[in-house]
């Protein structure tokens, strides 16, 4: 009797073998389960970084109250037009990133990594752009800190009291928000190497989503960072 049984299990076994998905981990029912608890997880991290900033803007928002007069003319020293050219930039990465993440939903992985790399490129170039602003204010020795010492067409602010916290502050903040760029260039060209190797599909693109998920969260703190340095 357990002869004629011995088949039966073992094909039941096969059978639940092939039916179950190489990126599901064992300890999830389904792929769907997997993939909440990895939204969730990524949201968890992301509410941090979320406190992090915030923790900066109340940090701005205090300083500016009391140093109203100080914070707008060293605002007024910082190129709107490439921090509006790098506004531009991230929101149309938004897009790439987000088209890459439609593309592999349909199964269009050439499309998909296409997408990612466009995402690189033009996180490439907003960090670019920021070199050359931060380049333009050290050259006149406009630094974060003591080392503040404005010369040449600059150094009038150096007989404005707290303008250095202004710079201060802007150098932190936006120091920080390009670190988590680069951060990013790293995950989204790591997706579109993985892509390229076909890691991902249609079935399985959490790592991909996920990706998206963190860089969308980069671009919206810097909607917040350029209205309150440049413009306000």
């Amino acid at each position: 009797m357990s002869t004629e049984n011995a088949p039966a299990t073992t094909e039941s076994v096969e059978t639940e073998h092939d039916h179950h998905p190489p990126h599901l981990q064992h300890h999830f029912v389904s792929s769907e389960q997997q993939f909440d608890s990895a939204k969730l997880g990524m949201w968890l991290f992301l509410i941090t970084e979320i406190l992090l900033f915030s923790a900066l803007f109340v940090a701005y928002a205090v300083y500016r109250n009391w140093n109203p007069v100080a914070f707008v003319e060293a605002s007024s020293t910082l190129d709107w037009v490439m921090g509006s050219v790098n506004t531009v930039v991230l929101l149309t990465s938004s897009l790439t990133v987000a088209l890459s993440i439609h593309f592999i939903q349909k199964n269009e992985k050439q499309k998909t990594v296409l997408s990612l790399l466009a995402t690189l490129v033009l996180a490439g170039g907003f960090l670019v752009i920021k070199y050359f602003e931060y380049t333009a204010k050290f050259k006149y020795g406009i630094f974060p800190g003591e080392a503040f010492d404005p010369t040449g067409s600059y150094e009038y602010l150096a007989a404005i009291p707290y303008a250095s916290q202004f710079f201060s502050i802007y150098f932190v903040m936006t120091g920080i928000h390009g670190v988590h760029v680069v951060i990013g260039m790293g995950l989204i060209g790591w997706m579109a190497w993985r892509a390229h190797r076909g890691h991902f599909s249609d079935e399985w693109y959490t790592p991909v989503e996920l990706t998206g998920l963190y860089w969308h969260i980069v671009d919206i703190i810097w909607i917040f960072l350029f209205p309150l340095l440049y413009l306000v």
